[in-house]
């Protein structure tokens, strides 16, 4: 499509909400409705079922993602505010800290080629801050991921819808490959998603074709993944085999996850990791349930992939 479409903020609002609705009518086995823990454990994979995708909903467990600013200008720097309230509408002020963070923040287009993984910062009232750039206008999806403080609270994962307004040019999602390149690194994937079950990924880092063995530690972790679900953003969160310091876990060139894939359906991956004192994302198109296919043109990771 050569001429792009203009958008007001409020009508890039209609279009996440009807990318939501139709998301959901897509042709997609059901999540389902009780929310078991958002991150696989490193030493205990789920059982088949009993995993499910988060970012569905704006209240869960007694807790609601308020979202402050549900409008940007694309292409301008904005100061992004929300709130986390309790089932009282208290903003919370404790959370547990998880990977070095307590509130991680995940914001992504509706198309999935636009990808943010933020780290607000908590003023006392409870109230989240953060600044934002989105390249592009067009409908997208605000991820907290965290864990209250109270106990016996489990790791929740609620979604907004934001929209971007400006000059909308829609475009499709890359084929899926095996292998991605951001800034002169290469990242190959190896392993399949699979729907309803634990698998193993592997992603190994290079450049300028040598593994890189010298991986920095980003978060408590030598790599983290995020997988969304083509449609409706289902959000599936996984940490990776091992930590930085534990003895056995080696500083590249291989990070490796165990994932669970809500449903069958095409997917987003995106692997933050750090080398030299920069944080990178690799993104990648996979089909749960179908291994990726070596590409001789490796996918550029180079659109909006932010920190």
């Amino acid at each position: 499509m050569n001429t792009g479409l203009k958008i007001t903020a409020f009508a890039a609002a209609l279009a996440a909400t009807f990318g939501a609705a139709y998301g959901v009518g897509e042709a997609l086995d059901p999540v389902v409705a009780e929310a078991a823990p958002k991150h696989e454990k490193r030493h205990e994979p789920p059982s088949a079922g009993a995993h499910t995708a988060g970012g569905l909903q704006i209240s869960e467990g007694g807790y609601t993602l308020e979202l402050e600013t549900p409008r940007v200008a694309a292409g301008n720097r904005a100061d992004l505010r929300f709130t986390v309230r309790d089932d009282r509408g208290r903003a919370v002020t404790e959370y547990r800290r998880e990977h070095d963070k307590e509130l991680h923040l995940i914001v992504a287009s509706r198309d999935l080629l636009t990808y943010r993984h933020l780290h607000p910062t908590r003023a006392a009232d409870g109230t989240w801050s953060t600044s934002v750039d989105l390249p592009r206008a067009g409908g997208y999806r605000v991820f907290a991921d965290f864990t209250p403080a109270r106990k016996g609270a489990e790791n929740l994962t609620l979604g907004a819808d934001l929209a971007a307004s400006g000059s909308y040019r829609p475009q499709e999602l890359p084929r899926p490959a095996a292998t991605a390149r951001v800034d002169g690194y290469d990242v190959e994937l190896t392993g399949t998603l699979q729907p309803g079950r634990a698998s193993e990924l592997r992603l190994s880092v290079s450049r300028d074709g040598k593994p890189v063995t010298d991986l920095q530690p980003y978060l408590g972790a030598y790599g983290h993944l995020v997988a969304l679900r083509a449609g409706d953003l289902a959000y599936l969160h996984v940490h990776p085999h091992g930590e930085p310091g534990d003895g056995t876990t080696e500083p590249g060139p291989e990070v490796s996850f165990t994932a669970t894939a809500p449903s069958t359906g095409r997917y987003r991956l995106f692997l933050d990791f750090k080398h030299d004192g920069v944080v990178r994302t690799a993104a990648f198109t996979v089909e749960a349930g179908e291994q990726a296919a070596p590409s001789a043109t490796p996918e550029h990771s180079d659109d909006g992939h932010g920190h």
